[in-house]
């Protein structure tokens, strides 16, 4: 089993995409939580990262997304 590589919030918004205000908005929303510290810096696993990126965009484009979230089923 391997460890997960944690990122500080800085480098997570890069990977994903987002402003680093972003990263610290979803964790104050509870979308992402962080996955350790260093220092002061909050350390966040990627996968987590993406996983938040997905949600806010309504879980399109992936796996991992809600059958029926759409809301055109009904």
């Amino acid at each position: 089993m391997t460890t997960p590589t944690l990122l500080t919030g800085a480098l997570a918004a890069t990977e994903a995409g987002v402003s680093p205000a972003t990263i610290r908005k979803w964790v104050q929303l509870g979308r992402l939580s962080p996955a350790g510290k260093q220092g002061r810096a909050q350390l966040f696993r990627l996968e987590d990262v993406f996983a938040a990126e997905r949600d806010a965009r309504g879980g399109r484009g992936g796996q991992g997304g809600r059958p029926g979230a759409s809301g055109r089923d009904a």
